[in-house]
């Protein structure tokens, strides 16, 4: 593995200009020769930004998969989320707009730097232009990406996978057959983003609610909560998957598209449906295999977790069916397999000069959610 940690460069100094040339310029730090020292059948990037440039893509001859984790090739804040709901100017052809509306950090200095790497949109990014694959975590990403990239044939879907073994094999059993009455379950960070907010605001007064989780929003949430939601503040998260199997499910009221939340893919694992707002990635994945339910607004809510209260006990041992087809390390691992194979063909073709399956992309509105 070659790594470099944020944590312990960021005390160096001059950093924040460096990663800022970095960033703007691609040139910079380079894994070229440890590469080259270790001879790889495959390169595997996750994450180049901000302490690795990309000018050494084009360097690397061999077979290169990148895994795409979040949409900054197109996006300077990497979430398509801006003042309350989605937002996609910036990859729809407004290339200024994230520097216009300081989309990282809240700063137009930081910012700059990203907006001048991404004026080309996601299609002239070095890594979505050099990767022989392309995986994605979700069919959001996966759309996204073929709508605003040339990466057409290249995108393969491979969504992370959670290790049920963490859930203890005793709760299985409970999970099979929660309590009457059990409260629900928010567990994420307390910001606008996460939609914790409105839900609060709408939370019927007779339904329990375990808040799991804090961040700015704190303060706000706790002073919009009906009487019978309690905040438990961050669990370790042992303690939250031990948890998990008691509640009657988990609310997942993102307002943004999200990628591939890991708190859903604990949630499946451990028997427990999900009820997502619409609009986000992980409302996709419930509706695409039938792990809970979908509400459109805070308006349908009330209505949605009497109907859930139903319908879920009866989806709990599929949770474990799906979680174990799509979302274990042995599904990650044959599909992992099966795109490095890809990627091995599709660097012949490249070395050949003919790489069949990509398309050029073009700007479109964002992709729907449902």
């Amino acid at each position: 593995m070659v790594a470099a940690h944020t944590d312990t460069l960021q005390a160096e100094f001059g950093y924040t200009m460096r990663s800022g040339l970095r960033v703007a310029t691609g040139r910079g730090r380079s894994p070229l020769a440890e590469l080259r020292r270790f001879a790889p059948d495959i390169v595997h990037v996750h994450n180049l930004f901000p302490n690795f440039g990309t000018d050494w893509l084009e360097r690397w001859p061999g077979p290169l998969v990148a895994t795409l984790h979040n949409y900054r090739p197109a996006c300077a804040a990497g979430t398509l989320f801006r003042d309350g709901k989605v937002c996609a100017k910036c990859p729809e052809g407004d290339r200024w707009a994230a520097l216009r509306h300081a989309c990282y950090r809240g700063s137009r200095r930081a910012t700059l730097p990203l907006a001048w790497a991404t004026r080309g949109g996601a299609a002239a990014h070095p890594l979505l232009r050099r990767a022989d694959k392309l995986i994605v975590l979700s069919e959001y990403s996966r759309e996204f990406y073929r709508r605003f990239s040339n990466s057409g044939g290249r995108l393969e879907l491979v969504p992370n996978f959670f290790d049920a073994v963490q859930v203890n094999s005793s709760e299985r059993s409970i999970a099979g057959e929660s309590e009457v009455g059990s409260p629900w379950v928010f567990a994420g960070r307390l910001s606008e983003e996460k939609g914790i907010l409105p839900l609060l605001r709408s939370w019927p007064q007779n339904e329990s609610l375990d808040v799991i989780g804090s961040g700015p929003l704190e303060s706000a949430c706790r002073a919009a909560a009906p009487k019978k939601v309690k905040f438990l503040g961050g669990l370790p998260r042992a303690q939250l998957l031990g948890r998990l199997p008691h509640y009657t499910g988990l609310i997942f009221p993102s307002a943004c598209p999200e990628n591939a939340p890991v708190i859903c893919r604990e949630a499946v694992a451990a028997g427990l449906p999900v009820l997502a707002l619409s609009g986000s990635s992980a409302a996709q994945d419930v509706l695409r295999h039938g792990t809970g339910a979908v509400y459109s607004g805070t308006d349908e809510l009330s209505q949605a977790l009497d109907a859930a209260r139903e319908t879920f006990p009866v989806l709990r041992e599929h949770c474990f069916h799906v979680h174990a087809s799509h979302f274990s390390a042995p599904s990650w691992v044959m599909r992992v397999e099966k795109v490095y194979a890809r990627a091995v063909e599709e660097a012949v073709a490249r070395q050949r000069g003919s790489v069949p399956g990509r398309h050029e992309g073009h700007a479109e509105s964002i992709p729907p959610a449902d």
